[in-house]
């Protein structure tokens, strides 16, 4: 987070305003004792990814990303109860906003198709013939075929 407390810092060169992000309090799950009844110490959180500031391309590998968090409609959704303080929640839940949108900024060198070596052709038609022969012998005793 910034000085000013208004966006979410991803790198160096990239923020997210706050208002941008929709946090919630709600009660967390689980074993907590009396006091889980009473206090709204997990954080939901929403960023809508088509309406964000983000670069467009941003938005495109965010919105095409495999993760359970993101929906059809580009609503990155994360739940974050892990702490007994709110503020501690709402620090992970942003936390972890940031990291997924890092992921989606790394842009991965294209990868340069090889052809195998021509040894390598031979070993797998070797191993290939061998097991052929091996699978061959297991016939009945008296049809061996070579």
């Amino acid at each position: 987070m910034t000085d000013s407390e208004t966006e979410l810092d991803i790198s160096s060169r990239l923020s997210v305003p706050l208002h941008q992000i929709e946090l919630l309090a709600i009660r967390a799950q689980g074993a907590g004792g009396q006091n889980v009844n009473k206090v709204s110490s997990a954080i939901h959180l929403r960023f809508d990814i088509g309406a964000s500031s983000l670069p467009a391309y941003i938005k495109e590998r965010l919105a095409n990303t495999s993760d359970s968090r993101i929906s059809k409609d580009g609503i990155i959704v994360i739940k974050a109860q892990q702490h007994r303080t709110q503020e501690k929640n709402r620090q992970d839940a942003l936390e972890r906003l940031a990291e997924l949108i890092r992921k989606a900024t790394v842009v991965l060198p294209p990868r340069v198709a090889t052809r195998p070596t021509r040894s390598s052709q031979r070993k797998r038609v070797d191993q290939k013939t061998r097991r052929g022969q091996i699978k061959n012998l297991r016939g009945k005793v008296g049809k061996v075929d070579t």
